[in-house]
């Protein structure tokens, strides 16, 4: 059966969507994504970038991204190496919808931490 006559339900545990939607939705997925929204970058670059994320995490995390199509890596035969990663045009179409959505949590976070404090004087913080 060719892909395209599939029909893809991310709810479904065998859906090929789910993987992906993991990538593009976890914590470093979603801000390397952001991150290269900006512009290509090298890795130590995307490192800085993305505080707190490991080399070895953000290599996994680009392999991954990679794989899907929606981060193309490009090595430059230079001496050292540079390796420059970007968003493929899916990816920047990813990146747009992820980043309203940061945007959008970002502008409500006063609303947030207003229910966090609720929740804790209510039932105690963790």
């Amino acid at each position: 059966m060719d892909t395209i006559d599939l029909a893809y339900d991310v709810f479904s545990k065998a859906c090929p969507s789910r993987g992906t939607l993991e990538h593009v939705t976890g914590r470093w997925g979603a801000l390397t994504l952001g991150a290269l929204h900006e512009g290509s970058l090298r890795f130590n670059e995307l490192r800085r970038r993305v505080d707190g994320v490991s080399e070895k995490m953000l290599s996994q995390t680009l392999h991954a991204l990679e794989r899907d199509g929606l981060v193309h890596r490009e090595a430059q035969p230079t001496n050292p190496p540079r390796v420059d990663y970007e968003l493929t045009p899916l990816g920047r179409e990813v990146a747009d919808r992820l980043l309203s959505l940061i945007h959008f949590v970002e502008g409500r976070m006063d609303d947030v931490l207003v229910a966090r404090r609720r929740y804790d004087a209510t039932r105690g913080a963790r």
